[in-house]
């Protein structure tokens, strides 16, 4: 599940950087959460807009229901508002423990070509999956979303891939990452 604000151009970071840094800890043990990366992205750094864009994996949809019900979830939007909410169906997670070191984060939404096998599909979102983690990925995601066919793959580094400045993918800074 992801959801992101666009924040304006002249938007001071420092401070989406500040409530991921006081709010973060928060979730450090929610039941039911594998992962929350607080993401952030500032315009001209391997991103086009201000972002702030947290990214989950839950157990199950009862407790993803259960946090937007909170009043966390509640205080966020009278903040930033009312966002449009991203979920995929996982087909692959590697979440070991030492993600929580993650300080960049990379996403990338690839179209499922109309009649693709999705077990073929699936087993190269692994393959990639693996390749990321034996080349310097700490953490990754592969899921698919079917209202639009697409794939999903999401990756934690401890620094940026120097790979990272020639790729198309939508890059990330991590201020922290919940992971109970």
């Amino acid at each position: 599940m992801q959801y992101s604000f666009t924040l304006p151009a002249d938007y001071d970071m420092a401070i989406i950087r500040r409530r991921i840094a006081e709010k973060g800890p928060s979730l450090d043990h929610f039941d039911g959460l594998h992962l929350k990366a607080y993401l952030h992205a500032t315009a001209g750094e391997h991103a086009r807009d201000n972002l702030y864009a947290p990214f989950y994996v839950w157990r199950d949809s009862e407790a993803m229901q259960r946090f937007l019900g909170s009043a966390g979830f509640q205080s966020l939007t009278q903040a930033f508002g009312w966002p449009s909410i991203r979920c995929w169906q996982v087909w692959d997670a590697y979440l070991p423990p030492h993600a929580r070191q993650a300080r960049f984060a990379s996403r990338d939404i690839h179209p499922i070509v109309p009649h693709t096998a999705l077990d073929a599909l699936r087993n190269v979102a692994r393959d990639a999956l693996q390749h990321d983690v034996e080349h310097r990925a700490l953490a990754g995601v592969t899921a698919f979303e079917p209202t639009t066919w697409s794939w999903m793959s999401f990756r934690l580094f401890d620094e940026t891939p120097s790979f990272a400045a020639a790729n198309a993918r939508q890059w990330y800074g991590v201020g922290h990452v919940s992971q109970p």
